[in-house]
């Protein structure tokens, strides 16, 4: 496949370890979950993944299981012992007992070799969405330009006047309200793990700044991230 490389990922996405000894697939994993927009550091040993971790910190690990010499078990129970850092293992093995033992280690979920890139990228999604520290007490209402976004209801108001928004508009809008001023994935936005594009995404924003920015071409609320996501801006109606 050839066409212009992808975009570095941002300095603050979320970085990924993956651990296997097939180079291979450490090679396509690198290069997919970049495309993706992670930062993604790799190792083909416990030894080596033990020596980045060290000296590194990371916000999910992807072990594969059958590794020579510290297998993934191993390692992974090493790090339970010490570290609440997500992990997901990843194994050409598809039997039961396997998976029940990854889980029984602390395992976050678990990947049978061979697999669909976006299903991994998917499941990776949702370990980061699962792993971010709650909130002290749940939005009701985010305020951002001269709009109220009310998260329960859905409704999203322009002073007296009520701003219509499809599903899929409010959707979107309330992942971005409920995490605003921060950078929320592609992934995040694309609904209940449909398979969709960074296109369909992209198109679904524009729609989206349409209704609530005085220029589109030029965003000042739902600002983009490059090569990661879409970040909600608290600007103050002053400053539109």
């Amino acid at each position: 496949m050839t066409g212009a490389a992808p975009a570095k990922p941002a300095d603050d996405a979320p970085h990924l370890l993956v651990v296997d000894d097939d180079r291979t697939i450490r090679v396509l994993l690198s290069r997919f979950l970049a495309r993706e927009g992670y930062r993604v550091s790799t190792a083909e040993s416990a030894a080596e993944a033990r020596a980045k971790l060290d000296g590194l910190r990371f916000d999910l690990l992807i072990l594969d299981i059958m590794m020579p010499g510290e297998n993934g078990f191993d390692l992974a129970r090493a790090i339970r012992a010490t570290s609440g850092v997500p992990i997901l293992m990843l194994t050409a093995r598809d039997e039961k007992e396997s998976r029940i033992m990854g889980l029984e280690i602390g395992a976050d979920d678990y990947v049978a070799k061979p697999f669909e890139p976006r299903e991994l990228s998917l499941r990776v999604a949702n370990i980061l969405k699962r792993a971010r520290p709650p909130r002290a007490e749940p939005l009701e209402s985010v305020r951002f330009a001269a709009f109220v976004f009310h998260l329960a209801t859905g409704e999203l108001r322009r002073g007296d006047e009520a701003v219509r928004l499809t599903e899929r508009e409010c959707e979107m809008l309330r992942v971005l309200a409920a995490n605003i001023g921060e950078t929320v994935p592609r992934q995040a936005l694309a609904g209940n793990g449909e398979a969709v594009s960074e296109r369909t995404v992209d198109v679904q924003v524009n729609r989206l700044r349409r209704k609530i920015e005085n220029d589109p071409a030029n965003p000042l609320i739902v600002q983009t991230v490059r090569g990661v996501g879409y970040r909600l801006v608290p600007v103050t109606a002053a400053g539109r």
